[in-house]
């Protein structure tokens, strides 16, 4: 099997020679910030909103990045032909760079930067059609004053306690509220609810990711006809809604049938769903940057 070919601060490496300092703060403090991306096709899905997004949350944290924007284009474009990646994903990631001990930034004088392009693991697919069982977790999401979470960084420790707990309990995912019980997002993905017809979704302010996968899908909505509001609810609402989805980049668009032993709706994919994930597949496929 052939080794990947890693980009890392302006060369293009073997995988096993892919290394970063001891002293790189991204390792130590979990300083940096990092994108998930597709490709579709022969080509990568939404490149620009995830290179903007990559920017804007550099500049949140003060993190400056050593390359033009059309310039990291082409990193990930060179990234994928280098591994004859047509169908995958693919991972940016920018951290502090080598320091010292310290927690200051100010001894890090060069941002690192790396891109992995390669193959995804995604839900078995038999869950496309009936769905998944979540909980909900104990763990809060992050507040906004605290780490917003709009902020795609290194540490994950807080979506990471969340995932453990779905691992003791078996399921896939867990459902995150913010610290005043609102819904907010799940481990790795956006959630989506259906009732009577309309579909809901957390807004940003309440502490989520703003999703690229989430975007789209609220863009399909529109397209398709269906009314869909950026609404707080709570776990109340979850339970009692006719259709419940989760939308990510490993993800796309995936049917919940259980929250906290409740079913959700019919305990399989709803129409909604179906129809939305049927559009989202279409998209992807049809739309993106051109490799190759």
């Amino acid at each position: 099997m052939s080794s990947q070919i890693i980009y890392l601060d302006g060369q293009y490496v073997e995988e096993g020679e892919a290394k970063i300092s001891v002293f790189d703060h991204g390792v130590l403090y979990g300083d940096g910030v990092f994108e998930g991306i597709r490709a579709y096709n022969g080509r990568i899905f939404r490149c620009e909103d995830h290179i903007d997004r990559l920017y804007a949350a550099a500049k949140a944290i003060m993190l400056e990045i050593p390359l033009t924007k059309e310039e990291m284009t082409e990193v990930l474009l060179e990234t994928c032909r280098r591994n004859d990646l047509r169908d995958g994903y693919i991972r940016l990631v920018v951290t502090r760079g080598k320091g010292d001990l310290g927690l200051s930034p100010k001894t890090c004088p060069k941002a690192t930067v790396f891109c992995i392009a390669g193959n995804i693991t995604m839900y078995p697919e038999e869950m496309y059609t009936k769905g998944m069982p979540i909980i909900t977790s104990v763990q809060r999401r992050n507040k906004a004053t605290i780490v917003d979470p709009q902020i795609k960084s290194l540490n994950y420790l807080n979506n990471i306690l969340a995932k453990m707990e779905a691992n003791r309990a078996g399921v896939p995912e867990a459902l995150m509220l913010n610290h005043d019980g609102i819904v907010a997002e799940c481990t790795g993905d956006n959630i989506f609810i259906v009732k009577d017809g309309v579909i809901y979704t957390p807004p940003i302010h309440i502490g989520i990711l703003d999703g690229i996968t989430r975007r789209t899908v609220i863009e399909l909505a529109a397209k398709l006809g269906f009314a869909l509001v950026e609404k707080e609810f709570t776990l109340f609402n979850v339970y009692n809604a006719d259709e419940c989805f989760l939308t990510g980049t490993a993800a796309e668009a995936i049917p919940v049938s259980m929250v906290d032993g409740r079913v959700i709706g019919t305990g399989n994919a709803g129409e909604v769903t179906k129809t939305l994930l049927a559009a989202f597949k279409a998209y992807a496929n049809e739309q993106g940057t051109d490799i190759f």
